[in-house]
């Protein structure tokens, strides 16, 4: 499913996958609630953190979760056994080589997936086809260039810049968020409505710096540390600056915003 996962596979990651869905879930799913009844597609649903939101929010919902990595629909498949979720069945495949009729959802649900993806329009075309007429798509993407933090710092920018160009390296785009709009309109989509979701942590919200700030979005730049040095996209000095620069936005007189974008559109 995806052309080049960045982050990896691994614990670590797993983990910071769960630390973000946890702590983003009021923020990104206080309004992901589907009608009793309805048959919801969730594509690239990794290691299962957004689905157990998803299924807690929405007990009397058919959910088909689809992944690449049968490592992930393992961890998955466990995590929502832990939960008491019985609402989802698990299958995995390629989502360019879906086992699905045509116009056989009700909704499709995308988090996260479309900025590891070379041609995000060609996905959207292959959700209208298993999209009922009429049937929703949600997406959920961040964007990396809407990261600014205090303390400021020229270091502490170019470790983000890596992560940015390293997915951008793949065919990928990390700057996918603002780009939600226009790829719906342009992929046939109606009905468009793309709302912000802006987190912001300081000192007072300590669950959102050690949850967000630390936790994901930094935790997610680290994660890249031993690629942008091995391919000289920075320094091994400037990152260590870089990213106790970071570092310094979860301090007490430190501050981080991020923004998340989230659209609704209708298939026609």
């Amino acid at each position: 499913m995806h052309n080049k996962y960045v982050h990896g596979y691994n614990h670590e990651e797993s983990n910071r996958l769960s630390d973000q869905a946890n702590t983003l879930s009021e923020l990104l799913h206080h309004d992901t609630i589907f009608p009793a009844g309805s048959k919801v597609l969730e594509i690239g649903c990794g290691v299962g953190a957004q689905t157990v939101i998803i299924c807690k929010q929405n007990p009397s919902i058919e959910l088909v979760s689809i992944d690449i990595s049968e490592h992930s629909i393992r961890i998955a498949e466990k995590r929502c056994r832990e939960a008491g979720i019985k609402n989802v069945n698990f299958i995995r495949t390629d989502l360019f080589n879906m086992p699905f009729l045509p116009e056989s959802f009700d909704y499709v649900f995308v988090c996260f997936v479309l900025e590891h993806l070379a041609d995000p329009g060609k996905v959207l075309q292959i959700i209208k086809k298993v999209l009922k007429p009429d049937g929703n798509c949600i997406l959920i993407e961040g964007d990396h260039g809407s990261a600014y933090y205090h303390p400021k710092s020229d270091y502490a920018q170019q470790t983000i810049e890596c992560l940015i160009q390293l997915q951008s390296q793949t065919g990928a785009d990390s700057l996918i968020g603002r780009r939600l709009y226009p790829l719906l309109k342009t992929n046939g989509f109606m009905n468009i409505s793309v709302s912000p979701r802006m987190v912001y942590a300081d000192e007072s919200r300590p669950e959102m710096v050690d949850g967000f700030t630390l936790k994901t979005f930094i935790a997610m730049v680290e994660g890249v540390k031993d690629m942008a040095i091995q391919q000289e996209i920075i320094h091994k000095d400037a990152w260590i600056k870089g990213i106790n620069d970071l570092h310094k936005t979860a301090l007490a007189d430190g501050v981080f915003c991020y923004t998340f974008f989230k659209a609704i559109a209708r298939n026609n």
